[in-house]
């Protein structure tokens, strides 16, 4: 009866020694499962790139062919790249590429301050008329590079300012995401362009649907879903789709740029 028991007992040992082993085992396996879907969710933060949609070196007066300046600025070609001004500092400016883009997609550019003592960029994209009119449409009221035409006026955007260095602004870190023509702020984000940096910068935007993230030289600036119509008392609308990508200077700026392009995203 004893023996019995005596084996009964390790028996017990050794079932519940074996009921941790494999519980353990369990474990580990959900631990590598869940990390590897953390991976692929990570992955997929970014999404890739798709057919490409448009692309210029801007090397060449000919290879910005069809943009279309707006406000008293001129733009010059040196060395592959193109350098964008305003005559004695005289207007704000933007130049727009005359092409339409998708409700979703990632554009890419390369800027390079030629002038760091004062100066301020912006992106305009998903530019469309307040009725969804082609922004160059005769109907609309023309625009001369003055902001408020942009913000305030009869053509819906998104924009985001990713270098500032003015006179209300001076040394300005932060970017800001706004929506227009609301002028509404978004998201203040990370760090734009350095005031001081005389480095060449790789800009990446990506719009996915209502998904708006900036990335300056692979570092994360902006991330934004426009998901609440409702901003600080003001109905700025639902999510903007289509539309133009635009890129504007203040009058002090002097910026040279190349290889702007955009591509569709991957499914």
């Amino acid at each position: 009866m004893w023996v019995n028991e005596k084996a009964s007992e390790q028996l017990s040992v050794y079932v519940r020694f074996i009921y941790l082993v494999f519980t353990a085992l369990l474990l580990v396996s959900a631990v590598t499962v869940n990390a590897s879907t953390n991976n692929t969710v990570a992955s997929e933060l970014v999404p890739a790139t798709g057919a490409l949609l448009y692309h210029t070196d801007m090397k060449s007066s000919s290879s910005v062919a069809g943009w279309i300046m707006e406000g008293d600025a001129q733009v010059a070609f040196h060395d592959g790249w193109m350098e964008m001004y305003s005559p004695e500092k005289a207007a704000h400016h933007v130049f727009w590429c005359p092409h339409d883009f998708p409700e979703s997609f990632i554009a890419s550019w390369e800027v390079q301050n030629l002038a760091i003592d004062s100066g301020l960029l912006i992106v305009f994209f998903a530019a469309q008329g307040e009725k969804g009119e082609d922004i160059f449409d005769s109907s609309l009221p023309a625009r001369d590079g003055t902001f408020t035409q942009y913000t305030e006026g009869k053509i819906k955007s998104y924009h985001i300012s990713y270098y500032a260095n003015v006179a209300h602004e001076p040394g300005r870190v932060h970017a800001n995401l706004r929506k227009n023509n609301t002028f509404s702020l978004l998201q203040s984000g990370g760090e734009g362009i350095p005031t001081q940096s005389t480095a060449i910068h790789r800009l990446k935007l990506i719009k996915q649907g209502a998904h708006i993230r900036l990335f300056i030289d692979e570092r994360k600036v902006i991330d934004y879903v426009d998901d609440q119509a409702l901003i600080n008392g003001v109905d700025t609308g639902a999510a903007l789709g289509s539309g133009k990508i635009g890129l504007r200077q203040m009058q002090w700026s002097h910026f040279r740029y190349r290889n702007f392009a955009v591509w569709e995203i991957a499914d």
